[in-house]
């Protein structure tokens, strides 16, 4: 059995053992693959696993010995679910297994754009401090998140896990999602609202999304739906950079109208050097690295090698297609 990684080098830049992983075939593994290589390196393979590198219809079709995809994220849109199905490849992803990573870095975004405990302590460091009148100084307002507003476009497990942390904050949830009825009896759902989606713009002071990335959501949070948020108010996005218009969230911070964004993704990775939310004010962006803290990428690696056993025993799981 041949297995192909396309690019493992994000999930594991050598700080993770592949040998499981070696142990279920003859495996070769890259740590990225240009567009222009993928067939040249995939075309003998009976499993390829990728996490970026996209598998569209016409790399498919050049794979005659392909029986498996496994997708090294949750999210699968870099393939192409039909073509895949028409051929009858399995394609699987791993969910789950960044749940605390995200949940985590959703408040270090927040807690930054509130408590801004790293700008103070840069300012520290170049000497304001120092250099200061009184015992204390702040360059800008702070905020406390008791008694606020956070809204939750998605209530998977990632904005699950948010809404927890936010209750042990003192925070009002509100949530929008397609089926809130599925929710019923969740411990988790029982300290929130289920709101429509213009009413969780409208009332919250935070709103954070967790939904994923479809015709549907792209561009979800457009100039209207920036409008129609308070005066101050904030938004974070771990999800997927589509699901902004970007273009117009720079114009909301350059208004003065939003009072910050916390972004860990962009619609374009990396980012070009002229991206307009690179230099929009009170906008926090950070590498797309929620899901990447080493225990996250372990339980990842976990999940991918389960479900390739799972494949190879007849008994396949988190199939998407």
């Amino acid at each position: 059995m041949r297995i192909v990684v396309l690019d493992g080098y994000a999930m594991n830049p050598g700080d993770l053992d592949w040998l499981p992983l070696q142990q279920l075939g003859e495996c070769t593994i890259y740590d990225r693959t240009p567009p222009g290589e993928v067939v040249a390196r995939a075309k003998e393979a009976e499993i390829v696993l990728t996490n970026k590198t996209v598998l569209d219809r016409g790399v498919i079709a050049q794979l005659p010995k392909l029986r498996y995809i496994g997708v090294l994220a949750t999210g699968v849109n870099v393939v192409d679910l039909v073509a895949a199905r028409e051929r009858k490849i399995a394609v699987t992803n791993a969910p789950g297994y960044s749940t605390p990573a995200v949940a985590q870095m959703v408040f270090a975004l927040l807690l930054e754009l509130t408590s801004q405990a790293g700008r103070h302590g840069q300012l520290v460091r170049e000497g304001r401090w120092s250099a200061s009148a009184d015992f204390c100084f702040w360059e800008r307002p702070l905020a406390e998140l008791a008694g606020r507003t956070l809204g939750l476009v998605g209530f998977g497990q990632i904005g699950r896990q948010v809404a927890r942390i936010a209750r042990v904050f003192d925070m009002r949830v509100l949530v929008h999602t397609a089926h809130p009825e599925k929710y019923a009896g969740d411990p988790a759902a029982a300290e929130v609202a289920f709101v429509g989606l213009d009413s969780l713009f409208t009332e919250s002071d935070v709103v954070s999304l967790h939904c994923p990335l479809t015709p549907a959501t792209d561009k979800l949070v457009d100039a209207r739906r920036l409008a129609m948020m308070r005066p101050g108010a904030l938004l974070i996005n771990t999800g997927r950079g589509p699901l902004i218009d970007e273009p117009a969230l720079a114009a909301a911070l350059a208004s003065g109208h939003l009072g910050g964004a916390g972004l860990d993704v962009l619609s374009v990775e990396p980012p070009p050097a002229d991206h307009p939310l690179l230099q929009a004010p009170r906008c926090l962006i950070t590498p797309h690295i929620a899901w990447a803290a080493r225990a996250a990428r372990e339980r990842l690696l976990q999940i991918v090698v389960a479900n390739l056993q799972g494949f190879l025993s007849g008994k396949p799981h988190n199939v998407v297609n």
